[in-house]
Formats: structure tokens, C-alpha cells, sequence
């Protein structure tokens, strides 16, 4: 009987940095190549080579072009892979705009750090390039969703339908019979731009998220909460800022303030969406119609509506302008990107509001907000936080503990074992009961680097 190896080299026991590492007597292959966020711990694994052969790779598969699922690519390309990276074609678009926006943050945080010299290492380097990235993408490999793709005679892989953001999919994988589930990041059902996921219908082996395994979203009013934020902006004549992932999130919030304009229930107070990858990205919404819900013609006239920045030198412009207005930038958990250059500007004062509105990983300036921080630490220099901190939970892309235990409620068999993945300690220990007491199965939550034989 045929013996497979799954190395857990990521995404276990927290929930970014995703990589499953499968070894098989035919092929070799991995799921997911995600950078780790949040916190120092975590983030300097990104800088060790992977503990595995990484030339011993045949083929990568990817859920999704999350950073936390693609942005170790061209790491583990410099460490010597040379296989296949497959996906869907709106994912491969996505992990394109994904990994070039990372790689010029990389070069101009590593520029400044070496220029205003806070940085511990002398000089700082990027974690890669822009010509890693160019390198990494001569492997991309697209793949359409439902059909079965043969990898051997004895292994194959499918793409279906997950919701979450543009492109994603989970992962049926065949292998000597023996069907193994790789969730990636399941979507909400009532999601407002993409469809509900689809579910599996057998696992023999499940590898699933558990982000918000021990919560339910609540059941908010988000259009009446943004109506209430975006009063209060004007009457204090302030900015209400909203970091936001440049994929999903950000093209939701701008579909929702397109709307509520429409309806006459905000007035036309200026929308900065400053995001070059957001910007981007809505571009593979033209392209991928058929992935969302969102009619041609609505998506042309939200474009329109919004102002969208496209320079840092129209970033300092919309700092100064000084009448009221919503800007809308990355990074969605406050780790990077244009809307630390706001926060500079604007967090220590009163009429400043700033509106989270994703998960915020542990360790991240997004957590630290939310959990009240006084204050916040920006390019090396700490900023009194006087800016109100609002939430949004319901506008979460990933599905929460219900919507977990329904996405599985639909396999047939009992799968042999189940691994939560992508969560924190408790919310995957939350998950871990929720589906013994619902189900009877089988659960692991496996350590980071832990390595699961099964035989098949």
C-alpha cells in the first residue's frame, strides 16, 4: 500500500503562512506557498529556506492569490523550484498584481530603512524583487474550475468554486484513490459581489480553515453603520480612513458606497480608493465576469464614482485637501502599504476615524488597534492614537464557525481524519469540539512543521 507524507509548513497552529507539502511515490506537490504575517516569530520564518527540497517540488496548487497563500513563490523559486504553479486564471492574475505590489514594498521599505536608518540590518534587503517576481511567473500554469487535470495515473486535482475572493477555489485531490479536500479560505454565502461556495461531497482526508472557528459574524446593518460613520466624518469635517485588503474587500466597500450614493443615503462626499493594486485588481473583475455578480455597465459606473489614486505624490494631495472625505487603502491589517502614510498623518487627531473591516492577525498594527492600542508604531516612530477605531465584522470574507460546519455538512462518508488549519489556538480548538459534537469525526489540529503519514 502506497504511504503519502504531509508536512505541515505552514498555516498550522496560526493562521497565515500556508504551505502543505505532499510526497507521493509518483509526484511531489504542494498546496499553497503563502508568506507568514502577524507576529516577529512568525514573520522571520519567511526568511529561512523551507525545511523540504525545494527542486523535489513537481507541482504547486493554489486556492487562491492571498499574499498569506502566494507570497513565499519567489522565495521557494531562488531555493530551486522549477515546476508548474497551477491555478485559476483570475487567481494567477490576482498573485501576479499580488506579488509585484509585495516586491516593490520590499524594495522601497528596504530603501527607506537603509535612508532613515531604522533598520537592525545593515544594509536591509528586500525579501525579493521585482525580477524575482518576473522569474516566478514563467511557471504560472491556469486551469479552469470543475474538470479533473491528471497529474499521473494515480493522482489528480480539481478546482471548485469557493467564494472568498475572485478566483478562489478549494482543492478535491485524488490520490490512489483516496480524496483529499484542501479548503483554502471558504467565502460568506450571502457575499455581496461573489457567489456562495460550492461544497465538498467526499474527503477521505479534510484539510480545513478554522480563522473563525469559534464565531459567528454578527448580524449587522452594515449599510446603516457606514451611513452613521460618514455623517459623523462630515459634521466633524474629518477623514475616515479604511485599511482594506486590495482584493475582495476593497472592490465590496466600493460597490457598497456606490450604492447607498445611489439611494440618496449619503451625500457625494469624495472617495479616495489609493491602492495601485486594488486599481489593478479591479481590472480581473473586467475581465472575470463570469466569477462575481456585479453587471457590466455597474461596474463602469462605480469606476466613475470613485476617485482613484494612482501616484504617492496624489496620496499627499488628498492628505491636504481639507475638506471631508473616504479613503480607502491598503493594507487591510495595517502591515504596509499607502494607508500607513494616512495613519502618519492623521491618527493622532480627534475628527479622524478609522473603520477596520477584515480579520486582524495577532501581532499586526490592525490587531493592536482594535484592541485599543494608545499608540502606534509607523516607520520606526511611535504616534498617539486619538482617531476613534470602528469594526466592521460582518464584512468578513471568510465564512464563520456555522457556515464551516454547513460547508462540510455536505460530504457523504465519514472522512477518515479531519485537519483544522488557518486558525489561531482557540478558534481551532472551538472548531475542533463544534465538529466532534456535530459530526463524531475524527478532528487533528496539527503543530507547525509536523509531518502526518497516511497510508492510501
Amino acid at each position: 500500500m502506497p504511504t503519502i507524507k504531509i508536512h505541515f509548513l505552514g498555516a498550522a497552529g496560526t493562521v497565515t503562512g500556508s504551505k502543505f507539502y505532499i510526497e507521493t511515490p509518483q509526484k511531489n506537490i504542494l498546496i499553497d506557498c503563502g508568506m507568514f504575517q502577524g507576529v516577529k516569530e512568525l514573520r522571520e520564518l519567511n526568511w529561512k529556506d523551507l525545511s523540504i527540497d525545494a527542486s523535489a517540488i513537481d507541482s504547486i496548487l493554489l486556492t487562491h492569490g492571498h499574499l498569506d497563500h502566494t507570497g513565499y513563490l519567489p522565495r521557494l523559486v531562488k531555493q530551486g523550484f522549477v515546476g508548474d504553479i497551477i491555478a485559476t486564471a483570475p487567481t494567477l492574475a490576482i498573485t501576479e498584481i499580488i506579488l509585484k505590489d509585495s516586491a516593490k514594498i520590499h524594495e522601497e521599505e528596504a530603501e527607506r530603512a537603509n535612508k532613515e536608518g531604522y533598520s537592525k540590518h545593515h544594509p536591509a534587503l528586500p525579501f525579493y524583487t521585482k525580477k524575482d517576481v518576473e522569474k516566478t511567473l514563467q511557471y504560472f500554469k491556469s486551469q479552469d474550475k470543475d474538470s479533473w487535470v491528471s497529474l499521473t495515473k494515480d493522482i489528480q486535482f480539481r478546482f471548485r468554486y469557493n467564494g472568498h475572493i475572485i478566483g478562489a477555489t478549494f482543492i478535491e485531490l485524488n490520490v490512489y484513490g483516496k480524496i483529499l479536500v484542501f479548503s483554502g479560505d471558504i467565502g460568506r454565502v450571502k457575499d455581496v459581489l461573489l457567489y456562495p461556495p460550492q461544497k465538498p461531497d467526499w474527503a477521505d482526508f479534510l484539510f480545513i480553515e478554522s480563522t473563525y472557528g469559534n464565531k459567528l459574524h454578527p448580524e449587522e446593518d452594515v449599510e446603516e453603520k457606514l451611513i452613521t460613520l460618514i455623517k459623523e466624518t462630515l459634521y466633524n469635517k474629518g477623514t475616515l480612513i479604511i485599511p482594506s485588503f486590495a482584493v475582495e474587500r476593497l472592490q465590496t466597500l466600493m460597490y457598497i458606497l456606490w450604492k447607498l450614493y445611489q439611494k440618496n443615503k449619503i451625500p457625494n462626499v469624495p472617495v479616495y480608493v489609493d491602492s495601485p493594486m486594488g486599481n489593478n485588481v479591479l481590472s480581473v473583475f473586467e475581465s472575470f465576469s463570469d466569477w462575481h455578480k456585479i453587471p457590466q455597465k455597474e461596474y463602469y459606473a462605480i469606476c466613475d464614482h470613485i476617485n482613484i489614486v494612482t501616484s504617492y505624490k496624489e496620496t499627499w494631495e488628498v492628505i491636504d485637501k481639507p475638506h471631508p472625505k473616504i479613503v480607502i487603502a491598503g493594507s487591510g491589517m495595517v502591515t504596509g502599504g499607502r494607508v500607513l502614510t494616512y495613519l502618519k498623518q492623521c491618527i493622532d487627531t480627534i475628527n479622524t476615524s478609522v473603520l477596520l473591516v477584515g480579520y486582524q492577525a495577532e501581532g499586526t498594527r490592525g490587531r493592536q488597534l482594535q484592541e485599543g492600542a494608545h499608540e502606534i508604531k509607523l516607520f520606526g516612530k511611535y504616534y498617539p492614537v486619538k482617531a476613534k477605531i470602528h469594526q466592521i465584522e460582518s464584512l468578513s470574507a471568510h465564512a464563520d464557525q456555522q457556515e464551516l460546519l454547513d460547508w462540510m455538512g455536505t460530504i457523504k462518508n465519514i472522512p477518515e481524519k479531519v485537519f483544522l488549519i488557518h486558525g489561531e489556538a482557540t478558534a481551532a480548538d472551538a472548531l475542533r469540539v463544534k465538529i466532534q459534537d456535530t459530526y463524531s469525526w475524527e478532528v487533528n489540529i496539527p503543530k507547525l512543521h509536523e509531518i502526518v503519514e497516511i497510508i492510501v
